[in-house]
């Protein structure tokens, strides 16, 4: 398992891919082009990392038993 440490760089990273992907798809959108496949492509890989993203904030969040 990775340590903590690796987790929340991998997080960070991600967390970059996402907006980068976020700001690509808003200059797309932006610009009037009409390549709606490379949009949606962009989309689902945006989709892709928010589900990395959330599994290793799901593992760096302690159980808390109440």
């Amino acid at each position: 398992m990775k340590s903590d440490d690796v987790l929340r760089v991998e997080l960070e990273v991600f967390r970059r891919q996402h907006r980068d992907l976020d700001e690509a798809i808003q200059a797309l959108v932006d610009r009037g082009t009409s390549d709606q496949l490379t949009i949606q492509r962009l989309k689902k890989q945006k989709l892709k990392l928010k589900d990395k993203i959330a599994i290793i904030e799901d593992l760096l969040t302690p159980d808390i038993i109440a």
